[in-house]
């Protein structure tokens, strides 16, 4: 009966979330899949699941049979992940690509703001360099995506260091002026700077990613492409969240004076922070231009820097689902409400205020932070 019960819960997320894209009846078949699923995986480990009930009725068994639960969950959302892009026209899954490209510039500026304490409001510009990068680079040059992705990654880092370097001493609204000053700069740059950056018309005729003569400008490909980029972003935040870096950078956030001594070395981690965040927003560029096939300064203005300080806050500052879920939702639910465009953005800024106003810690807040709570 317990199996029935767990299996009824991914049967109604799984129909819940697709069925805005497949339709009510395409929907809960693909529920439906998920829970048969679950409940067949369940079934087949059902006798070694007693055999540890009876073995160990401790807080630590709680703690692992939930745990087990969780990895069907996560494998179940895998492969919804994955098949979505068979599923869906080619309008849906070309905004879920977005969707995954604002995952990375999230999860970005999270090193930044969500775990260092740091206030920037110029992170867009660190988009605007990757973006820049490639189109350059295969413009000009005529390299590959995949060999300017490198190339965009660092461009980005460097901009990120250069930033910090001068004026990580700052604090709070000082830092913030700076970082907003650096992001105008760079689009003004980019707007005036003819003979390199084609002034205001941007960048046209960029190459869209080929690997070994396969083809991969496809919205399918462009899928994958930024699947992937957005999981190893959210497997390196993961991992340094976990580790003496991400405790560091915490320790930061909550009292730099008291980090400083403590023995943190404050100025080279919150360097690093920057670095990181640039990186991955650089990256993230490189994709952006590859896709478009085109880039301008008008694609990096401020808004985009607070859409995406948005998606931190609103998402849970310093949780890295909570981040990844806040992007999904700040591309999603204007889409979704495409259809009534008159009060479409009256509706999302209405949702926005109900957030701030009952969840102000986000969708999925920082464990260690609710913990402090």
């Amino acid at each position: 009966m317990k199996s029935w019960k767990s299996a009824g819960l991914p049967f109604i997320v799984v129909t819940a979330m697709s069925a805005p894209f497949l339709g009510w009846w395409k929907a809960a078949t693909l529920g439906l899949v998920a829970g048969i699923y679950l409940l067949l995986t369940e079934g087949s480990g059902s006798e070694k699941t007693e055999k540890r009930k009876q073995k160990t009725e401790n807080d630590a068994s709680d703690r692992f049979y939930f745990r087990q639960h969780s990895k069907f969950y996560l494998t179940s959302l895998a492969v919804l992940t994955l098949a979505l892009p068979f599923l869906l026209n080619r309008y849906q899954t070309e905004v879920l690509t977005l969707a995954l490209i604002y995952i990375t510039l999230a999860i970005g500026l999270n090193f930044i703001v969500g775990l260092s304490g740091l206030l920037a409001l110029g992170f867009i510009a660190f988009y605007a360099i990757g973006a820049y990068t490639y189109a350059l680079l295969n413009t000009v040059l005529g390299i590959n995506f995949f060999l300017a992705l490198p190339f965009g990654l660092l461009t980005g880092a460097i901009a990120g260091a250069l930033v910090g370097l001068p004026v990580l001493r700052l604090r709070g609204d000082y830092l913030a002026i700076v970082t907003l000053g650096f992001g105008e700069i760079v689009r003004i740059i980019l707007n005036n700077w003819d003979s390199v950056t084609a002034g205001p018309n941007g960048i046209m005729s960029i190459a869209r990613p080929t690997m070994f003569g396969w083809k991969l400008g496809t919205p399918v490909g462009y899928y994958f492409l930024a699947l992937l980029l957005a999981g190893l972003t959210y497997f390196v935040q993961t991992r340094l969240v976990r580790s003496r870096i991400g405790r560091a950078w915490e320790a930061i956030r909550e009292d730099e004076l008291a980090a400083s001594h403590s023995g943190v070395p404050v100025v080279r981690m919150k360097l690093l922070a920057m670095t990181l965040g640039g990186a991955f927003a650089g990256a993230a560029g490189c994709l952006f231009a590859a896709r478009l096939t085109h880039v301008s300064p008008e694609s990096f203005t401020f808004m985009e820097s607070i859409l995406i300080l948005c998606m931190v806050v609103i998402g849970g500052m310093g949780s890295v689902p909570g981040v990844a879920l806040g992007a999904i939702g700040l591309i999603l639910v204007p889409e979704l409400l495409r259809g009534t465009s008159s009060y479409r953005m009256l509706a999302f800024g209405i949702l926005m205020m109900l957030m701030m106003r009952f969840r102000r810690e986000g969708i999925i807040p920082s464990k260690r932070l609710q913990a402090e709570t």
